[in-house]
Order: structure tokens, then C-alpha cells, then sequence
């Protein structure tokens, strides 16, 4: 299913949903940081998703970064909330989302690298790297309230 981010874009169609999702920011020992290439917008991402019934919050960042890149993760902290509502996902099926995600830190426990149907590639980058991958500008915030440690955020 193809995916457009709108990011307070006056053309944005309006919200029709709100779904509470999960990212997370993968290091591995070398403090890089895990990556995914998505292949719905042709971006770099963190891995995450919605939350399903049933499950916590931290179970549904465990599931969605072993599914995504094929890691088992433990949490650490977390990075931050990000609820803006000039930041929309329009789907190809209709939906027409709201942000609501929970960023949180994880380092790797287990698993190996795997690129999953979501995405055309998976790898490690070293922080200085990042600035220079095609990803939105969301991502970007998530990775800077990483790096910059401390309390959660909440945008």
C-alpha cells in the first residue's frame, strides 16, 4: 500500500484516523544506528508501526523491529511522543492518518539482519551518515531526540 507524508502542508487531506504507533531506535554496539528503507515512500525510517489490540506499547515496538529488520530488541528508554496533528500519512486505501507515535531507544539482544515486504533495504548507519540519507523530516526529529539524550519529548 503506498503512503504520502504530509507535514503542516496546507494540501494535506484531512485526518480520518488516529492509531497509536511504535518506533524504535536500534544502535548496535558501534552506536550506529538501524535503518530501513521503506518501500512504500522510498525513504529511510526507523523501524515501527501501529500497535495491535491485545498488545503494550513496548510489545509492539519488539514486534515491529524484528519484523521490519529481523532483531530482537530489549527497550531502554524512551526518546519521545510524537502526536502533531499537521503531521498526516495518506494511504492508497483512504486513510488519511493522524501521528501518533511513541519513539523508544532499544539495543539489540538477539536476531539477525533481514529486509522485510515494508522496505528495500536494511543496514546500519554511523551518526555522521545520517544527515545525508533521504528521509522525512519526522525521522530526523526522532533521531536528534535520541542523540540528545536526557528526558522524553513530547511533541
Amino acid at each position: 500500500m503506498a503512503r504520502v507524508d504530509y507535514y503542516h502542508d496546507p494540501e494535506a487531506p484531512q485526518a480520518n484516523s488516529l492509531v497509536v504507533g511504535s518506533s524504535a531506535v536500534v544502535v548496535d554496539d558501534k552506536g550506529r544506528i538501524l535503518l530501513q528503507h521503506r518501500s512504500d515512500s522510498g525513504n529511510w525510517a526507523l523501524p515501527g508501526g501501529a500497535m495491535d489490540i491485545g498488545e503494550t506499547l513496548a510489545d509492539s515496538a519488539i514486534r515491529e523491529v524484528k519484523e521490519e529488520t529481523g532483531f530482537d530488541v530489549q527497550i531502554e528508554r524512551i526518546v519521545g511522543i510524537y502526536s502533531d496533528p499537521g503531521h498526516v500519512f495518506e494511504y492508497s486505501d483512504g486513510e488519511v492518518r493522524q501521528e501518533f507515535s511513541i519513539c523508544l531507544a532499544c539495543t539489540i539482544v538477539g536476531g539477525e539482519l533481514a529486509v522485510s515486504h515494508e522496505s528495500t533495504d536494511v543496514r546500519f548507519f554511523a551518526v555522521d551518515e545520517v544527515p545525508g540519507l533521504t528521509m522525512h523530516l519526522s525521522i530526523r526529529k526522532r533521531i536528534d531526540d535520541y542523540l540528545a539524550g536526557g528526558e522524553p519529548r513530547l511533541k
